[in-house]
């Protein structure tokens, strides 16, 4: 077998990597890396593996130099004669901010650059397998509070909460219409969110957001909606499980399930490392996301957030934010998560099940307490510049 990856030097894909490195039946791994040259591709493949101490067999483990917003990649691809020896293609790549300002990268590297991908493997002669790593909240937000099956997405007329949903969405669809239904798998993971291994994970994608919440302390959203979120570690074996295995579908969630879902007080319960005089955490309202934007010097006297129980977040605010805006900026980045939260989705995994050995994920407020050491190393700023 000879493969070919994107999205190798990021969160998820990272740990692909690794592990298919480690598979006896893969000859060549070829890994798609945005660099100025094959120096510098060399060398970020190589930190991949060396982030967690695997080894790298610059033999077997390949770089390629490419870049998925390149609007001529398939046709470079094409004339690489090396790759013509490629069987199975793993796109793991994506742009996955929320942030309105990267609507345009989102769009470029999520459709424009799955389209690339996807024309230059219809050229491959001995294609196999073309794995689309999507997500499962292409979904939309029309249903909720329900276990969701694989045939209920997608659906053009779905209204998503931000971009990157959408253009999942569309890269999916786009990958279903390109690639013979034999030789394409669907895998769409749900939220990943840190590690059950007690290491530095490669990324804080998703941790921000818990990090966020545990700096705000008073949260507009739901408590007891459930959430479906998976660590990485489980999510790269259970892709790597689908590959090899016998499938009864082309598509699969790698979810948490109604077995192992959670719920946000669940999490943060977990999660609380309060040994300072923070106030405890406290739900509130969706609504009143609003009214905490104002703080402080837009907040009226007869705001709800003037009332005698809010009075010891208000000083807790006034001192960790310090009355600079910050606390705003916070609250907006994170207002698609707050959305995100309150649908009360989770995604069936029975196919996944069914079709692997690999059982249901531990659920998130039993291993995030492996993650929260790594909170105080956010910087919750960046992370809401760009979330």
């Amino acid at each position: 077998m000879n493969v070919f990856l994107t999205g190798s030097t990021g969160f998820l894909a990272g740990e692909l990597a690794v592990l298919l490195s480690k598979k006896s039946q893969i000859r060549r791994l070829y890994c798609l890396i945005r660099a100025n040259d094959a120096q510098k591709a060399w060398s970020r493949l190589q930190q991949v593996f060396q982030f967690h101490g695997d080894a790298f067999d610059r033999t077997r483990i390949i770089p390629v130099v490419g870049d998925l917003a390149d609007g001529s990649l398939a046709e470079k691809l094409c004339r690489l004669k090396d790759l013509g020896e490629v069987d199975t293609v793993i796109h793991a790549a994506a742009d996955t901010s929320f942030a309105p300002s990267s609507t345009e990268s989102v769009e470029r590297i999520n459709i424009g650059g799955t389209q690339q991908i996807l024309t230059w493997a219809q050229s491959l002669p001995n294609l196999d397998t073309f794995l689309y790593v999507g997500t499962a909240s292409i979904c939309g937000t029309s249903l909720t509070h329900c276990n969701i099956l694989e045939d209920q997405s997608p659906s053009t007329g779905a209204a998503h909460l931000v971009r990157y949903c959408y253009t999942k969405m569309i890269g999916e669809m786009n990958a279903k219409h390109a690639i013979p239904r034999e030789k394409l798998l669907v895998v769409r993971p749900s939220i990943i969110m840190g590690d059950t291994r007690d290491w530095t994970p490669r990324s804080y994608v998703i941790m921000w957001a818990l990090a966020a919440v545990n700096a705000i302390r008073l949260i507009p959203s739901n408590p007891e909606a459930h959430l479906d979120i998976i660590p990485v570690d489980y999510t790269a074996d259970a892709i790597v499980e689908l590959l090899f295995a016998k499938r009864k579908w082309t598509t699969y969630h790698i979810s948490a399930g109604k077995g192992s879902s959670s719920t946000l007080e669940a999490i943060l319960r977990a999660a609380d490392d309060s040994l300072d005089d923070r106030p405890p955490f406290k739900f509130v309202r969706h609504e009143l996301l609003q009214q905490m934007k104002k703080w402080p010097r837009k907040l009226l006297p007869q705001s709800e957030l003037q009332r005698p129980e809010f009075s010891k977040y208000l000083s807790y605010w006034n001192t960790a934010f310090n009355g600079n805006g910050n606390l705003r900026i916070l609250l907006t980045a994170m207002g698609p998560y707050f959305r995100f939260m309150d649908l009360d989705q989770t995604f069936d995994n029975s196919r996944l099940l069914a079709d692997t050995s690999i059982g249901n994920p531990p659920p998130a407020h039993e291993y995030v307490r492996k993650t929260t050491r790594h909170l105080s190393k956010i910087d919750l700023t960046e992370g809401a510049l760009d979330p």
